[in-house]
């Protein structure tokens, strides 16, 4: 099953270091920098994952932006994203996008992640040592389990 991932992991890297762990276990996953990719062509993949980490209670607009410009429609979807804050929902703006592609959506993994953003700097962050190695692991088993 070709597997693609768009992502967006800046300031910490919380959000990369979960899917190079997922890209170790699968070296047939491809991996695309949503800063760095320009135009793309995502029809040869079967199914798309959307990772960032949370920015403002959403996914990143470089993340949104490609996903809007380049998912086909109707492609299984699945999202990963890392959080500094204990529960965060987050989904609302990149499920818009993928509901309007009428993209059926396989599932979501999330955990915290180091960040240190605006206030959280001044106490010197949030969330420290996140990802954990089981974090890490479960996002591998997600990633394993997800429906063919």
């Amino acid at each position: 099953m070709k597997t693609a991932i768009i992502y967006y992991s800046q300031h910490h890297g919380n959000t990369k270091k979960l899917l190079d762990a997922m890209a170790a276990a699968d070296p047939d996953l491809t991996l695309i920098d949503a800063t760095s990719a320009g135009e793309m062509d995502l029809s040869e993949y079967d199914r798309i994952g959307i990772a960032s980490g949370v920015y403002y209670n959403s996914f990143a607009k470089q993340v949104l932006s490609c996903a809007e410009k380049y998912l086909p429609e109707n492609k299984p979807v699945f999202f990963v994203y890392t959080h500094g804050a204990p529960k965060v929902v987050t989904l609302k703006e990149i499920r818009k996008i993928t509901q309007a592609k009428h993209c059926p959506e396989l599932g979501a993994y999330h955990c915290q992640g180091f960040d240190t953003f605006g206030p959280f700097k001044l106490v010197g962050g949030l969330a420290k040592g996140h990802p954990t190695k089981d974090e890490t692991e479960a996002a591998v088993r997600f990633y394993q389990e997800l429906p063919v």
